[in-house]
């Protein structure tokens, strides 16, 4: 330009960058040579404007585009952290969310090795209100550092480790990675890790490896005991939902500083909207007494475990008038012999049978219906710690066949057990899909032949266990189940409610349901984990449901305080109640104060020591 031009130096730089930045600024040269110039350098700045054109788009579509999938930083604190996807997830969502909801929402970061779009197109299936709280999702893997700096992990207040879709030793052995990873964060964590594990067995290594940080929930072993808890006491399944979901009434701890110096047994009328259940004792390092005794005193650091709606509804008031009566003096009938069968093969099967062997009557048998070999079986339970000789109690009756083919199931004396169990078979365990299908496949099987069987029954040949409540008649309504014995099916996704419910079935368990309200209990308070270690172990405080009997006399008036009181003859904690006319129990019912009729009929729902 400055060998065409007439001016300075100076004058044709500023002429050429008027080309490259507006084309049009060249139509006015005279001369071929100006114009050839003027053309050239208006061309290059097309190109040069196009190439920055592009770099500026390019770079705005690669952070959208890592927006979209999830790879940026998360900034947030005080947040809950679930690292991992599985069925689980849905339910594991809602309770946080109405964990939440007294505090007006919150926050939830999901991290898992999908993509970001998918995971929140599935959350936006399960279509349920999160009141308030936010769901965050990022892509990416719990088992690499960086992955977890960017969900902010050294912040949040609770870390929920989710098991993976593997089998239990596969997904345990990723679990205790994730808490090697975990362990690995410099900046350390604020607040505690809830691990979902599979398997007992693999428990101690994880502990081992995450310390006073890491609570377990082994959410095999928690369905299995719950199974034989609902199979020896029918009606438990919905009380456990009511207390295991935060949508209820659930367990709180906290300090009350002015019930200081009181006994126990005055703390326990003390709270006009909220059931006290035990005491975490400072002075023996936090540990938790359930259904202390009554003489025990509060001091200074003791905080006591509730039951109530929420952390923010109940406080202590002046204590109620009390009518102390006495209550009937009727005894726990004696433990008959049961006879139970298992349709199918769980790993943790050895754990299930010593836990019946501890609450079991001498003379129970035990039948197991699967397809595992019968040579096979005895080798199984011995490897998983099960001494055969060692059992008392239960003798072991094993018979082999699918539990999905009827003729098979024909050779069983169906409608002689108290109690059938329907297992999610260890060979379809990984297939959510296939494992229900088996199990109300069977559950019909079983109805129907049943059905055929019983009308021809030999009423002397009832199961005795319906002896031990004969006065109640919502136990033994479920007990008999349309003269047939109680079937508790373990059911892994909660959609198969509804099919379920249609076959007219005594009782049922929602696996993945009632694990996920365990890990969303624990991750809102870890201490709540010993409570429900010692209600769902074999030994110690168990959730009962009792007969009006034991505590009052038919149509006698009493207040649901006075019912607490009578309970506390018995060294048992009243936690609720069930009307002979009412679909549900009451948990914590309010009102306590108000006298009412009850009914011989009705029950009671307690928390009862073993000793």
């Amino acid at each position: 330009m400055y060998a065409v031009s007439d001016g300075s130096f100076t004058e044709a730089l500023w002429l050429a960058w008027t080309f490259v930045a507006d084309s049009g600024n060249h139509a006015d040269r005279v001369g071929s040579g100006p114009r050839i110039v003027s053309v050239s350098i208006s061309s290059g700045g097309m190109l040069i404007f196009a190439m920055m054109l592009g770099l500026v788009s390019d770079a705005i579509s690669e952070k959208v585009d890592s927006l979209r999938k999830g790879k940026s930083e998360v900034i947030e604190c005080d947040h809950i952290l679930i690292l991992g996807w599985s069925d689980k997830l849905g339910s594991l969502l809602k309770q946080l969310a109405i964990a939440n909801k007294s505090i007006g929402g919150g926050v939830i970061v999901v991290l898992a090795e999908r993509d970001k779009e998918e995971m929140e197109i599935d959350i936006a299936k399960l279509e349920f209100d999160m009141m308030g709280t936010s769901v965050i999702c990022r892509s990416g893997s719990p088992l690499i550092l960086a992955d977890l700096k960017k969900v902010s992990v050294s912040k949040a207040r609770a870390i929920i480790v989710l098991a993976s879709d593997e089998n239990a030793d596969q997904s345990d052995a990723r679990a205790l990675r994730v808490v090697l990873s975990l362990t690995g964060v410099k900046e350390g964590l604020r607040g505690h890790v809830v691990v979902e594990m599979s398997d007992l067995d693999n428990e101690p290594l994880v502990k081992l490896v995450g310390g006073e940080l890491i609570e377990t929930v082994v959410a095999h072993d928690v369905i299995g005991r719950l199974m034989i808890q609902c199979a020896l006491q029918p009606g438990l399944a919905q009380i456990w939902e009511d207390i295991l979901g935060f949508e209820n009434a659930e367990f709180y701890i906290k300090r009350w500083p002015g019930l200081y110096g009181s006994c126990f047994e005055d703390v326990l009328i003390s709270f006009p909207d909220a059931i006290p259940c035990g005491v975490k004792v400072f002075a023996e390092r936090g540990k938790i007494k359930i259904n202390p005794d009554d003489k025990y005193v509060l001091r200074e650091g003791d905080e006591i475990l509730v039951i109530a709606e929420d952390d923010d509804t109940y406080a202590p008031g002046p204590l109620p008038n009390i009518r102390k009566g006495l209550a009937p003096k009727t005894t726990d009938p004696p433990k008959f012999p049961e006879k139970i069968l298992f349709c199918g093969w769980r790993r943790d099967i050895d754990d299930m049978i010593m836990v019946l062997e501890a609450l079991l009557a001498p003379g129970s048998e035990l039948w197991m219906f699967n397809e595992v070999p019968e040579k096979d079986r005895e080798t199984k339970l011995t490897d998983g710690g099960l001494d055969i000789s060692g059992l008392v109690n239960l003798k072991l009756v094993h018979r082999k066949g699918s539990a999905v083919i009827r003729r098979h199931l024909e050779n069983l004396p169906l409608e002689t057990f108290d109690s059938i169990l329907i297992l999610a078979d260890e060979s379809v365990e990984d297939s959510i899909v296939q494992s229900d299908s088996r199990s109300l496949a069977t559950l019909l099987l079983i109805r129907d032949i049943q059905s055929k069987r019983l009308p021809y029954k030999d009423s002397k040949s009832r199961p005795l266990r319906h002896t031990v409540f004969s006065q109640s008649s919502w136990i033994r309504e479920i007990q008999q189940a349309s003269d047939k014995s109680i079937i508790i099916s373990e059911i892994l996704d909660s959609r198969t409610r509804n099919l379920v419910s249609v076959t007219r079935i005594s009782d049922y368990v929602l696996s993945n349901e009632l694990v996920s309200m365990a890990l969303a209990m624990v991750a809102e308070d870890k201490q709540i984990n010993r409570v429900l270690e010692e209600l769902f172990a074999e030994e110690g405080n168990e959730m009962c449901i009792k007969p009006a009997e034991f505590y009052l006399y038919d149509q006698e008036e009493l207040c649901f305080y006075d019912i607490m009181t009578r309970g506390r003859q018995r060294k048992e904690i009243v936690i609720g109640y069930r009307l002979a006319t009412a679909e549900r129990a009451v948990i914590n019912p309010v009102s306590k104060s108000t006298l009412r009729k009850w009914s011989i009929e009705d029950v009671f729902v307690v928390i009862s020591s073993d000793e």
